[in-house]
């Protein structure tokens, strides 16, 4: 995986959008109402890391598809959905502190 590729996609609009789409479904009540493209935009690159994203979309690239960030043949909504979930639940976990 090149971090190019991984920042092509975090920066490509039409896997942001879905990146919205997917953290508006899944928003209440965990994320406090936080607007979905305010989330995605401090996430976006968070996502885009998921394993296999960025080769996934360098892929679609190097094989001429079109519009690789709004083609779930390259990364699915479910694989979406994972990504975001994943990183939901990491926020709201609290960090391990050390017992003194």
């Amino acid at each position: 995986m090149a971090l190019s590729d991984v920042a092509a996609l975090a920066n490509d609009r039409d896997f942001r959008d879905r990146i919205a789409a997917c953290y508006a479904q899944e928003q209440e009540p965990v994320t406090n109402g936080i607007h979905p493209l305010t989330w995605t935009d401090q996430y976006q690159f968070n996502i885009a890391g998921a394993p296999g994203f960025g080769d996934a979309y360098a892929s679609a690239l190097a094989g001429g598809v079109e519009r690789p960030g709004n083609d779930p043949a390259v990364i699915t909504d479910g694989q979406i959905l994972g990504a975001v979930q994943a990183l939901i639940a990491e926020l709201a976990t609290p960090p391990d502190v050390p017992n003194p």
